[in-house]
């Protein structure tokens, strides 16, 4: 994999004691994501296959287009971004003859372990019909335009803050060709030692109306993997034992955010919390973060809109069809990306999850926790709940121990998991309890 700067503002020593955290004022702007989806269809196509030189059509024009608005929301607040570009070379059926696949990345570095990070990403390609055909006009508007603009909006609204972790804001091409820009960005993260605490791909999060004619507006699916596809079969084998398969890295993502929308009743905004990786028998870009082994969600609408989705651009027998802006409801847009900004706050935040969490209780009627200590955590939470429950019913907070005895709770019965805590109470993901090693 080769990599090369775009766009670089400061020093990392400068990024990393960034000025005093700003007032959390700033809200997502429907007006300015409408402005941004409509700039990102100015551009005709953006199909990865497209021109990657013309000033003004095609994926390499918006993607510098992008970059530089990056680099104008770092420049705003005094460097606090990284802009810059990673590529490399993929081929396969949709790119016989090979194309370079260029993720646009802006980087928001944490006062703490700067390689704790907290990923935000859409892609910025589109298509129509025709896979194959990156000469027609592919505005793109919701699939997927609508994430491209809310990463960017969430740099605008969260520029000059402070975070324990980093936050990278990133927009990937490829996805319509094989999923070419997530791979490309969990290769990175591999190469540069990356401890990714959670990926948020937003992908088709613009439209209310659906193919029925039903109006969904106030719910997002977000999606999450049970079983990890990054486990081997003794891995898998081994959370089928411990009853894991709800509680995965991936789906205690998933409650995370949920419990987020449930405590931020302003968004407006129900998480429908689908427990499936993706789609039914389809795929987004958060996949290959899932099969290296990092925490991913996919964000997807409420309902969508079939005819507005890789569609030439047509109208027959009165029904329109194509991914134009038209179709979108940028208010709801602006609460989907709201959510985003809140579980960023939160998890960059927090500290990381606990590596390892360990029960020892068989045969007794009390559990011993067991956790391993995470750096800049001040106090953990240990949760449990009914093994026929879903979500944490019971708490406890615990401070100056990475243990605890939870007196007359049988594990035989109970769920059991910890997360960290930060000094202003952020809390990381939840992780879950296995078997403690035998003695």
């Amino acid at each position: 994999m080769k990599a090369h700067i775009l766009i670089a503002f400061g020093t990392a020593a400068a990024l990393s004691v960034a000025g005093p955290a700003v007032a959390q004022s700033k809200a997502p702007d429907p007006a300015r994501l409408k402005t941004t989806v409509e700039r990102l269809v100015s551009f005709g196509t953006r199909h990865t296959l497209s021109s990657a030189t013309d000033p003004k059509r095609g994926i390499g024009a918006a993607r510098k287009w992008s970059a530089d608005e990056f680099a104008r929301i770092a420049k705003s607040c005094g460097g606090c971004l990284t802009v810059e570009t990673v590529a490399d070379r993929f081929s396969g059926p949709r790119a016989p003859d090979g194309v370079e696949v260029v993720d646009v990345l802006a980087i928001q570095r944490g006062t703490g372990n700067p390689n704790d990070v907290v990923i935000v990403a859409g892609h910025i390609d589109s298509r129509v019909s025709d896979v194959m055909d990156f000469t027609s006009d592919a505005p793109g508007a919701n699939d997927d335009g609508s994430g491209t603009a809310l990463v960017i909006e969430a740099a605008r609204v969260l520029a000059g803050e402070r975070f324990d972790g980093t936050i990278v804001y990133a927009l990937l091409s490829g996805e319509e060709q094989g999923l070419w820009g997530g791979k490309l960005l969990a290769a990175t993260a591999k190469a540069r030692g990356w401890n990714v605490r959670a990926m948020l791909n937003n992908d088709i999060v613009g439209n209310t109306l659906g193919t029925n004619g039903q109006i969904v507006d106030q719910r997002i699916r977000v999606f999450s993997e049970g079983i990890q596809s990054s486990a081997d079969i003794k891995g898998a084998l081994a959370r089928r034992g411990i009853g894991g398969e709800d509680d995965s890295p991936s789906r205690a993502l998933a409650k995370k955010i949920d419990g987020i929308a449930e405590n931020t009743p302003s968004i407006g905004l129900d998480v429908f919390a689908v427990r499936r990786p993706d789609r039914f028998g389809r795929g987004g870009d958060h996949t290959p973060l899932l099969e290296a082994g990092y925490p991913a969600v996919r964000f997807s609408v409420g309902i969508e809109n079939y005819d507005r989705q890789h569609q030439d651009l047509r109208t027959e027998g009165g029904r329109v069809y194509g991914d134009t802006v038209d179709a979108m409801d940028f208010g709801y847009l602006a609460k989907v990306t709201a959510l985003n900004v809140a579980a960023l706050r939160e998890i960059a935040s927090a500290p990381s999850a606990p590596a390892t969490v360990s029960l020892d209780g068989a045969v007794s009627s009390d559990t011993r926790v067991t956790w391993d200590a995470v750096p800049g955590a001040t106090a953990y939470r240990v949760r449990w709940r009914r093994a026929d429950a879903q979500e944490w019913t019971d708490s406890r907070i615990v401070t100056g121990a990475t243990e605890t005895l939870l007196k007359d709770v049988i594990v035989d019965d109970t769920f059991i998991g910890v997360a960290a805590l930060s000094a202003t109470g952020a809390e990381s993901l939840v992780t879950f309890g296995g078997m403690a090693p035998r003695r």
